[in-house]
């Protein structure tokens, strides 16, 4: 794989994967809130790095979920699967996996370019999304052909830019099918992943809040700033709180929860717990401004930083359009709304 230098997020992330950091228990095996937990304590510290190594868990729990296997030492994984209209990589039968009968064998080549491909110069494979008959499924690429190469574009904006995001070209790159097509997408593990990432999301918060926290402790701190650190202790508190709910939920459940309604339910879970976080953060990130006005901002590198970081991330959540959802499921799955 040819690709640029790697940023120091990535480095780290990788470094964490190699010391073994990174083997997070698996959601639903009854110690949910461990994993989500250290993936807040990683973003709190880092959160570029903490995003790549939730992914390469993630990476590990869908392989567990789907085929029953793990992540090998030595492998950092990314989870690239979205999916924008273009550019898009599609998938066809190699020659050698052309004409076997009955099951994947992994004869599969990807072609295209992925875009929004984070870690790429620093992951050595990756669960990618490509299309096979215009329906995207999930494939498992060694990231290491020649085949593959990261472009040197593909991110303005230094928030998460310590993550390496950016669009990988796949040319005659060997893969395996992981699953079916709809393996990756239908199954309550897909939405527990989602949750892992909201815990990414709070150690972001964590940190944008540190500079008020310190604050506080002077003794010439005013009202207006206690204030603003009662609300977002009342903000990342309830995130908090949400995380701790939705993991024994999960763990109750246990991983074999797979029927229509488990389905909907997770999704519920998720999109609102993933709401309830994106608030706090977004809360976080105004309250701490209007407190502290412009010097952290402007004095101290790593809250700058911190605030690039948090803002651009929480925008994985979908907003309005992830709330429309949660109204579709309120009355059945809110458990307030019934009757």
């Amino acid at each position: 794989m040819t690709s640029p230098d790697r940023p120091r997020g990535a480095d780290l992330a990788r470094e964490w994967v190699h010391e073994g950091r990174a083997d997070l228990p698996l959601p639903g095996h009854g110690d949910t809130r461990a994993r989500w937990s250290e993936l807040t304590a990683m973003c709190a510290h880092d959160v570029s790095a903490g995003r790549l190594v939730e992914a390469h868990a993630d990476a590990d729990a869908i392989l567990a979920e789907i085929e029953g296997t793990r992540v090998a030492p030595g492998e950092f994984w990314g989870v690239w699967a979205a999916e924008p209209p273009i550019p898009r990589v599609t998938a066809r039968r190699s020659e050698r996996g052309a004409g076997r009968s009955g099951g994947d064998d992994g004869g599969w080549v990807l072609d295209g370019v992925k875009a929004w491909c984070s870690g790429a110069a620093a992951c050595t494979h990756a669960l990618i999304t490509a299309h096979d008959d215009d329906e995207p499924r999930l494939f498992a690429v060694d990231l290491r052909h020649p085949g593959v190469s990261v472009r040197a574009d593909g991110w303005a904006h230094p928030g998460m830019a310590g993550t390496g995001t950016t669009a990988v070209e796949l040319r005659g790159v060997p893969a395996r099918a992981v699953g079916d097509r709809r393996s990756y997408l239908d199954r309550p593990g897909f939405w527990h992943g989602g949750i892992g990432v909201a815990a990414c999301w709070l150690g972001a918060g964590i940190t944008v809040a540190r500079p008020l926290v310190a604050r506080s402790s002077r003794p010439d701190t005013d009202e207006h700033a206690l204030a603003h650190l009662g609300a977002v202790d009342v903000s990342l508190g309830g995130a908090v709180w949400a995380l701790d709910a939705a993991a024994r939920e999960i763990d109750a459940a246990g991983p074999a929860a797979v029927t229509e309604s488990d389905l909907v339910a997770a999704r519920h879970r998720a999109v609102r717990v993933r709401a309830i976080v994106e608030a706090a953060v977004d809360d976080t990130i105004r309250r701490v401004g209007r407190a502290l006005g412009a010097g952290p901002l402007a004095m101290d590198p790593r809250h700058a930083q911190a605030v690039l970081d948090a803002s651009v991330y929480i925008r994985q959540f979908h907003a309005e359009r992830d709330l429309a959802g949660l109204g579709r499921t309120a009355r059945t799955h809110g458990g307030w709304a019934r009757g």
